[in-house]
Parts: C-alpha cells; structure tokens; sequence
C-alpha cells in the first residue's frame, strides 16, 4: 500500500449507515435485494430474497457498497465472519429495508467476544506455526464466545475481521526473538506506544507477507474498536531456505501443544474463569 493509499484510509470515516430509497440502513438490519436491471449476473440471480446486512463500506473514491448475509444461505454463520463467498455487495440503490414487523426475524449475529488469528505460510517451514496452533485449537471445544480462524498470509482478511468489535483478540504466530527454537512467548504489548509497537514490529517475519503489525495499524486507521491484543509467538527454527518448505521442524512442532495449552489459559483468563 502506498502512502496515497494509507492517507485516504486514514481520512475516511466510517458509516453508520447509509440511505436506500428515502430510509437509513445500518449493518443489522434486514433487507430485500433489488439489484437494477442489467447488473451482474450473479447479482441479479439473488433478486428478491432478503439478507442481513453485514458492513456498510466505501472504497478510494468514496462509492458506497453494502455487503449483505443471505437469511436463507445455509453457510450464513460464514458471512458473518467474514469468510469468502458468503458475503455479497450491493449499492444502496439495490437494497429496500424491510418493514420493522419483520426485522425482530433475523437471526442474531454472533456476539464479538474472542477473536484467535492464526498467521503464517505453510510453504515456508516454521512460518506455518500459527496454522498449525489453530487448527489443533478447532478440535477443542472452545466456549461459543471464541472464534477461531485461519487467516495465512491474508492480511486484508484479518484486517477486516479486526473491525467486528472483538473485546480480545489473540494473534498466533512465528516470532524470531532471539530465544531457542521451539520456545513459544505470550506477549501483551502497547499497540498505542510507539517505541513498544515498533521494536515488536521488527520481530515478525516477513516472507509471509503479513506483518501483523501493520495489519494493526491499518485496523486503527478505519477506526477498527481494537481493544486488548495479544501475542502467542513461537521461535522459528526454519523457514525452509530459498526453496521453500512444508512442515515444521521437530522443536516446533514440539511446541504446538505448549501454544494450544497457552492460547487456552488465556481464553479462559479473559472470559474471567482464571485471574489474569
């Protein structure tokens, strides 16, 4: 991203709502798909169903997009965080909002509690440690109130997902920081202080193409509601060479297990079983 870019994301406000033929609509809300004649095909397949709205976003020239959930998508939960092919985009001009009678129908979004981000590239050996700790965590029961996702190498995708309003939101990932291969850390740190969020941002690897820090500070400039963050971080032993590699290596892969029993404590901390 450029500094043109970044500036224009930094000065846009976010919506609140937006208007469809005379009335405001706002993301929660139920709606009836009026794509206009001509349109996309796609868009134009969905004509009269209802769907809830998901976000209310614009791009660099200021246009307007309404991304909606369909009601009767069987992959609807999907939608609501986020996940691609479940959400789709309509202009206002598109949308008509259904009468209040039939808004208290729409099924309740998921409350933003947990957010847990695994990050990395499986390609590139140890890279793919936040992978793996995720995966391993989906098997085990966490309480409704997390969610956990994979995000790779997908920092847009994380960066959209951070503006749900999560109260906590813990990253996994490979973190080079000097210790033995395989030593996993829990890091808290100060995304608002500078000199705190800089010498942590050096720390992360770079080949994935996803610096979680700057996938923060994104976040900030649209006016994310970032909260508390945290970091489960894992020393890398490899990051496969030149050619690149899949797997992790044995002290990592040892200390995916001490990762999942840590990302579980600190589940439990925040949702105050344990004393933080």
């Amino acid at each position: 991203m450029n500094e043109w870019e970044w500036n224009l994301l930094e000065n846009k406000a976010p919506l609140d709502c937006v208007e469809a033929d005379g009335v405001a609509v706002r993301p929660g809300d139920r709606v009836r798909l009026v794509p206009r004649s001509g349109g996309d095909i796609f868009d134009l397949a969905l004509a009269g169903q209802s769907a809830t709205v998901e976000a209310l976003e614009q791009d660099y020239e200021g246009k307007q997009h309404v991304c909606v959930v369909l009601d009767d998508d069987p992959g609807r939960d999907l939608g609501l965080l986020r996940q691609p092919g479940h959400r789709f985009f309509f202009d206002p001009s598109e949308i008509r909002r259904l009468p209040e009678q039939e808004q208290q129908n729409a099924q309740a979004a998921p409350k933003p509690g947990i957010l847990i981000a695994g990050i990395g590239n499986i390609f590139l050996g140890d890279d793919g440690f936040g992978v793996e700790v995720v995966k391993r965590l989906a098997q085990c029961g966490l309480p409704k109130e997390v969610q956990i996702a994979d995000f790779g190498i997908r920092g847009f995708d994380l960066m959209f997902a951070l503006q749900d309003g999560y109260e906590s939101t813990i990253l996994i990932d490979a973190f080079p920081h000097g210790q033995q291969p395989g030593t996993v850390s829990v890091i808290e740190p100060d995304w608002n202080d500078p000199a705190s969020a800089s010498s942590l941002g050096g720390n992360f690897v770079e080949p994935h193409s996803m610096n979680p820090l700057n996938v923060l500070r994104m976040a900030a400039a649209m006016q994310a509601p970032l909260k508390r963050v945290l970091l489960v971080g894992c020393e890398p032993g490899t990051l496969g060479g030149q050619e690149g590699h899949i797997g992790l290596s044995e002290p990592v892969e040892a200390a995916v297990d001490a990762a999942v029993q840590a990302t579980r404590n600190l589940v439990r901390r925040l949702l105050g079983e344990a004393p933080v």
